[in-house]
């Protein structure tokens, strides 16, 4: 194993508000590396190996050029604010202690700076970051406008992100993995039905339609839905009319009853003998006796 570098000379500079080993609020230091563990809260689920390797490359290359923030806990140790695939490729380089600013905060202040800086790094896929503000809502008690504070995201943003989890789990899945992109799944979501929006996903991802073809899709699909709720209207219509015409030519109670694909029931009331006599001859076209 290569000898490993400083800290780089640019870190300072970097973070010019820290005390170096000093009793600060903000402290840098450097820790031993199996003194910290990752946070609980970490937005981030999926961590790609190819990129991991690259920045341990980098790492060994050129030394830690920024460090990771961590926070105090109880019991000993650190938790990770930010700063986890730099802890995970210094942990594959077999390094004994990396570069750290130790910050004082509570939970929703390490929660949203750890969010921020992954958002700001572009490093969470929309599913991630969708259930990371459904988090600081939900464990927090904020609202849209409170998160849209404190990752400086606009509150339709936050909106139109948490509805991402709307999706049917199938889809989330295409969406965490990159087979579609947020633009698509955001035209998904015009899709009330969970089946038509599986089906329209797996149409976008087998025929690698834009976002702009997947909302033409989204307006088919509704536009569909919309013809058939009118062909239906139309059609009680039509029953009703009918019915109202069959109780006046017997003069008698008439009922029409769908049923599936057309067919159905008709029912005519009569009242004695002779009255289903009467009904019969009318509907034989002979009239009455």
């Amino acid at each position: 194993m290569s000898k490993r570098r400083g800290l780089g000379k640019g870190l300072l500079a970097l973070i010019p508000d820290v005390d170096v080993e000093g009793q600060g609020k903000d402290r840098l230091k450097e820790l031993e590396i199996n003194e910290i563990r990752p946070s609980v809260r970490q937005a981030r689920q999926i961590f790609d190996k190819e990129k991991l390797d690259e920045l341990a490359d980098s790492i060994k290359e050129h030394g830690m050029i920024q460090p990771v923030i961590v926070r105090s806990i109880s019991g000993g140790g650190y938790e990770l604010i930010a700063g986890e695939r730099r802890w995970r490729a210094c942990k594959a380089l077999g390094y004994n202690k990396i570069p750290a600013v130790i910050k004082e905060c509570p939970d929703l202040e390490a929660t949203a700076s750890a969010l921020i800086e992954n958002i700001q790094r572009e490093d969470l896929n929309p599913l991630e970051e969708a259930l990371a503000y459904k988090q600081l809502m939900e464990e927090f008690d904020l609202t849209q406008e409170d998160v849209s504070g404190k990752v400086g995201k606009s509150r339709s943003f936050i909106a139109n992100a948490v509805r991402l989890l709307d999706l049917p789990a199938e889809v989330q899945v295409m969406l965490a993995s990159g087979k579609i992109s947020a633009g698509h799944a955001r035209a998904l979501l015009a899709i009330k039905d969970d089946n038509k929006q599986m089906d329209a996903a797996a149409n976008i991802v087998a025929k690698q339609l834009n976002v702009r073809q997947a909302e033409e899709i989204a307006r088919e699909m509704i536009g569909g839905k919309e013809k058939e709720k009118k062909v239906k209207v139309l059609e009680n219509q039509y029953l009703a009319r009918t019915e109202e015409r069959l109780k006046i030519y017997f003069s008698a109670g008439v009922r029409v009853k769908e049923k599936q694909r057309g067919a159905g029931r008709l029912e005519i009331d009569f009242s004695d003998g002779e009255d289903l006599k009467r009904i019969v001859g009318l509907l034989l076209g002979e009239g009455s006796d």
